[in-house]
């Protein structure tokens, strides 16, 4: 069927109408070979609160975006290469019903479907299409990917040391590595982790520990239902990286 599709001209014809959505901030994604598979509206759990998010899945790549107008435009595009993705499904939990996690070497999320079976459907196609890939290039799936953030919302006090309370002046921050919300004393040392950076990124004291003796696995997160609870309710922003830009929350 995707072989079919791909130099069809009702598939040359969505892939332009996507490109025109993103408009010229965005990359161009028509190239031989790729079919939009589909496309919605999905809820992305975002550091400061779960945000709407439009989400287009194609045959090789996952692309989405900041909705501006309904359809018609689009901003702040991401694109995902299909071939280094894992999902694995979420308990439902309060009002977070539905979800998965997308979990890439530099970026990794949750999102939220608004019924089972968009949510099954969208699992679905999303396997498929990375098996499809992995069988045609004859690698491996990836045994590697990055944190996903606790939100903001889930830690009054930081999740490493346990005493230092988030006010204003006492900011949030996020480690890269395990991705807890910690205290600026509990992450003042920065680590290369070339997936997600080639700068130092920030890492707390206990993965900064672990991964200079090289225990690297051993600093994952241990509350690993802790992004799909339900946020609280929100607190100051008093967080050091801006939820607006996706690249960031």
């Amino acid at each position: 069927m995707v072989d079919r599709l791909a130099n069809s001209e009702a598939n040359t014809r969505r892939i332009s109408i996507v490109e025109n959505c993103f408009g010229a901030a965005g990359q161009p994604l028509t190239i031989p070979g790729r079919v939009l598979i589909g496309e919605g509206v999905l809820t992305k759990l975002c550091r400061k609160k779960p945000k709407a998010r439009q989400f287009f899945l194609f045959n090789d790549i996952l692309v989405y975006g900041n909705i501006v107008i309904q359809k018609k435009k689009y901003n702040k595009q991401h694109i995902i290469p299909l071939e280094n993705v894992t999902i694995d499904s979420i308990q439902d939990e309060g009002d977070l019903r539905n979800g998965w996690l997308i979990k890439t070497p530099t970026k990794s999320f949750a999102v939220y479907a608004a019924t089972a079976t968009e949510k099954s459907e969208w699992m679905s196609h999303i396997n498929k299409c990375v098996s499809d890939l992995l069988s045609k290039s004859g690698k491996t799936p990836s045994n590697e990917h990055a944190a996903v953030w606790v939100p903001d919302s889930e830690a009054t006090v930081c999740m490493r040391c346990q005493k230092a309370k988030f006010t204003p002046v006492n900011r949030r921050h996020h480690c890269r590595k395990c991705g807890f919300v910690v205290c600026g004393p509990c992450s003042e040392k920065r680590f290369l982790l070339p997936n997600q950076s080639s700068k130092p990124v920030r890492i707390c004291d206990f993965c900064y520990d672990l991964l200079s003796t090289g225990e690297m696995t051993a600093c994952q997160p241990t509350r690993s239902d802790s992004y799909s609870q339900s946020p609280k309710s929100p607190i100051n922003d008093v967080s050091d990286d801006d939820d607006d830009d996706d690249s960031s929350d």
